[in-house]
Parts: C-alpha cells; sequence; structure tokens
C-alpha cells in the first residue's frame, strides 16, 4: 500500500479574475475549489492513474471535514487524524493579469495528535511505501520527517521524501527510497547556483552520497533527471503542451513515478511516467487524467524513436 502524509492539507480557493486591483473591488470570472496539500495530490494522482493509497494527515473544524468528505466523494481513502481546535487551511490562489496567493497558516498539531500518528506507522508492512510532501506546521518539531524515517527503518518501508532545506537534508542519513527536488530547491541545499546539466548531476549525487537511495531533480520545462540508486543517470525532456496550472505538477511526478516503478522496478519507465504524469497536470486545470498521462508518454516514446514500456526489463 502506498500512504502519504499531508501536515498541512488545505481547500485550495481558485479564482480566476481578468485583471486584480489592489485596494479595490474584484469580481471573479470564474472559480473553483481543490482539496489541497502536496501528499493529497499525490494521492490524488494515484488514484486517477488506478492505484491505491491511503492519505494520512491531520484535519481541523469544517474545513477539514470539507476535505474528508470532498475526497471520500472522489473515492480516495483518508484516515486523518482530526485535531480538536484550529481550522485546516483555506488558500486563495488568485489568476488574472499576474498570480497572486494567499496561503492560510494552519491548526497547530499537539503532541496527542502526533503520537496518534506514529502508532499509524506502527502499522506499516515492508512492501508499503510512504510519501511524506510539504511543509510542516510551526508546532512541529523541524527534524520530523527525519524521525519518522528513523522509526520506519526496522520496518523496510520505502519512504519518499519531497520537502526543502533542513527538513529534507535532515532525513537524507536515513536512506529514503526517493527525494525530488526541483531546481530552485537543488540550488538551496547545495549553497550554489546550477547553470547547466552537467551541475545538476553533480549536486544530485551529493545528496545521493549523503543517503538518498535515488534522487529526481524537477526541472520545470526542462523535464527531469534522475540519478538512480544503481547509479545510472536518467533524463528525459518534457513532452509539448501548454502550462495551465502548474500547481501539483511535483506531487503527480512522484505520482507517476510511483506508478510505474511498483509495477516494472525499471526507472527508465518510472521516470518517464513520472515525467508524463507531472506534465499532464502542469497542461490540465486540477491534478491530471490517466487518459492524460497516457497521451504524453505515446507522445514522448515517439519523440525517443522508440518506445519505454511497462514489460521493459531492469533499468
Amino acid at each position: 500500500m502506498i500512504y502519504t502524509i499531508t501536515f498541512t492539507p488545505a481547500l485550495d480557493y481558485v479564482i480566476h479574475t481578468n485583471k486584480l486591483v489592489m485596494g479595490g473591488t474584484n469580481r471573479a470570472a470564474s472559480e473553483l475549489i481543490h482539496f489541497g496539500g502536496k501528499g493529497i495530490n499525490v494521492a490524488t494522482m494515484l488514484h486517477n492513474l488506478g492505484r491505491e493509497s491511503v492519505a494520512l494527515g491531520f484535519v481541523a473544524g469544517f474545513t477539514g471535514r470539507a476535505i474528508e468528505d470532498g475526497l471520500a466523494r472522489q473515492g480516495l481513502r483518508t484516515d486523518f487524524i482530526h485535531l480538536d481546535q484550529g481550522l485546516t487551511r483555506i488558500n486563495v490562489k488568485i489568476k488574472g493579469d499576474q498570480e497572486t496567493e494567499i496561503n492560510g497558516q494552519g491548526p497547530a498539531i499537539s503532541p496527542t495528535a502526533l503520537s496518534k500518528l506514529f502508532a499509524q506507522l506502527d502499522n506499516f508492512r515492508p512492501e508499503d511505501v510512504l510519501v511524506l510532501a510539504g511543509s510542516i506546521p510551526k508546532s512541529m518539531p523541524k527534524a520530523i520527517y527525519a524521525e519518522i524515517l528513523q522509526k520506519l527503518e526496522p520496518q523496510g518501508v520505502k519512504v519518499v521524501v519531497d520537502a526543502i532545506g533542513e527538513l529534507l537534508v535532515k532525513t537524507l542519513p536515513h536512506r529514503p527510497f526517493l527525494i525530488k527536488p526541483n531546481l530552485e530547491e537543488l540550488e538551496n541545499v547545495v549553497d550554489r547556483k546550477l547553470d547547466d546539466i552537467q551541475s545538476i548531476e553533480v549536486a544530485a549525487r551529493s545528496l545521493q552520497e549523503q543517503g538518498a537511495r535515488n534522487v529526481l531533480v524537477s526541472l520545470g520545462a526542462g523535464g527531469t533527471l534522475l540519478i538512480d540508486e544503481f547509479a545510472h543517470v536518467h533524463r528525459v525532456h518534457a513532452p509539448v503542451g501548454q502550462v495551465v496550472d502548474s500547481v501539483g505538477a511535483g506531487d503527480s511526478t512522484i505520482a507517476g513515478f510511483l506508478d510505474g516503478y511498483l509495477d516494472t522496478h525499471n526507472y527508465a519507465y518510472a521516470v518517464l511516467e513520472g515525467t508524463a504524469a507531472g506534465s499532464a497536470t502542469a497542461f490540465s486545470e486540477g491534478i491530471a487524467l490517466a487518459t492524460t498521462v497516457s497521451e504524453l508518454i505515446d507522445q514522448m516514446n515517439r519523440a525517443k524513436g522508440g518506445p519505454i514500456r511497462r514489460s521493459d526489463s531492469l533499468g
């Protein structure tokens, strides 16, 4: 089973307006509500790809109930911990001639609530996968992701980490199965500008040397770069398409990678599907559907001059 943990889920209220006037009255041309948070985005894409997962995390108040009920209506499994105080955050995303975001803070997570999450981890099995994605509340210790990996090490669970800065770096000694920085995040971790693919590869290998088994770097329009646990380099260029909304693209990349890897244990195919899934979401309003992902895989295989298939051998 794949599990995701989202410490700070959110209702994403997306407003499209022709022009945003600061200090004035603005009217929406259209509006949408998405159930957000990086782990939830991963779970949603996994569901769209036909792979079961369980979304874990913390919810509070009427906004938390709305997320829980909404995900259930979409067919996603959840096992959230309910907090007694506060409200699950609302993020307002205004899209006009410029993009503006106001992200809510979210509720505090008490030590008692956190202990309930650790009790859930006791039930994990060696064949399970856990995705730790996104930021954490100020109430959490900055090494919380590392603590989770340390707890799961004896159980042999594969852990994916998508985090930034210290939150990511502290997990590396515990050998996460996969980390997925984007280019800016990778530059921040290694504290230098990465101007070409060779410098990006060197930086990715440095994180692998610190403990990460696989390092997958999102390069936006430049596609993805994977340094796998066998020291092989996989470079996949992004497919052609019109970017609609990049929110959730990186999370979809993780979901596509896991879906491909768990079916084939083929890193070449996994990074291909991950790149297609991330691009598909960038080309969509919300998390992309499986049909869009499949179309992009076909496009990318045609561009390569030969297919990489699920049935291909380990690479």
